[in-house]
């Protein structure tokens, strides 16, 4: 005789993933029996660290194509754990939940704050970054992301140090040494980065965390000035938080 298969799992939270609170999340989601987990990364990594889990790689096509996949997997929960630059991303979410009706939550790191000692410059976008950046300093840590090196590419006074999964693709600033790493990045090791390359300018996007904040302790330490993005608007209405607890309180699933 067969055995009797078990229950069916009560929910199906999709992650739209691709930080660290989101693989954290489907770690702590995963174990359990009533839940089924999806995490959806973008593909801007070439070999992602996978989360456990079910996992999907690519868009959705808009806000009707993320809809329709809601749809049509059954999605009970939509826990929205996107980088807090991928803006475009949670837009089409709270789209999609209007749409479908099924709950949504963001799962948002807290940004960073200055500290005493801290010399920190805010900009409102990559661009007005790199308008402000040659006043600041002649050799720049950028460490804003790949996929907007071509906002610095008409730099040609400056020299780059990128830090960067993949390599970049064209258009570069010609000035430009990439260093192909994974974080997280320790203390000793940004200190000694800062030192080795002769730094004088640290330009990041306010990407909160603990996985690349050490730069910014370095910075300090060294008296380095810092150019820092802020973040963009995000959808109005969408509970938020920044614990994986929370979200785990939100599904009404027991804590592992």
């Amino acid at each position: 005789m067969s055995a009797e298969p078990g229950p069916l799992p009560a929910h199906h939270v999709l992650i739209l993933g691709g930080t660290t609170e989101a693989r954290r999340l489907a770690e702590a989601l995963a174990p359990d029996p009533s839940c089924h987990v999806t995490t959806s990364l973008a593909g801007r990594v070439a070999s992602p660290v996978l989360p456990p889990g079910e996992t999907r790689i690519g868009g959705f096509g808009g806000i009707a194509g993320l809809a329709g996949w809601i749809v049509a997997h059954d999605v009970t929960h939509v826990v929205d754990a996107t980088h807090p630059f991928a803006e475009r991303m949670s837009f089409n979410a709270a789209e999609a939940q209007a749409l479908t009706g099924v709950p949504l939550v963001a799962l948002r790191r807290p940004g960073w704050t200055p500290e005493p000692g801290d010399d920190w410059t805010f900009a409102d976008s990559l661009a007005e970054a790199a308008d402000r950046l040659p006043g600041l300093g002649s050799r720049a840590f950028l460490t804003t992301g790949r996929m907007g090196l071509h906002t610095f590419a008409h730099l040609t006074d400056t020299w780059f140090l990128v830090r960067s999964v993949d390599p970049p693709a064209a258009p570069v600033p010609p000035r430009l040494e990439v260093l192909l790493d994974r974080g997280p990045f320790g203390l000793a090791g940004e200190r000694e980065l800062l030192a080795r390359h002769r730094i004088d300018v640290l330009v990041t996007k306010d990407s909160g965390g603990s996985a690349t904040a050490p730069k910014l302790t370095a910075a300090r330490e060294a008296g380095i000035p810092v150019l820092v993005v802020r973040r963009p608007a995000v959808p109005q209405g969408v509970p938020e938080t920044g614990s994986v607890e929370a979200v785990q309180d939100w599904l009404g699933v027991s804590r592992q």
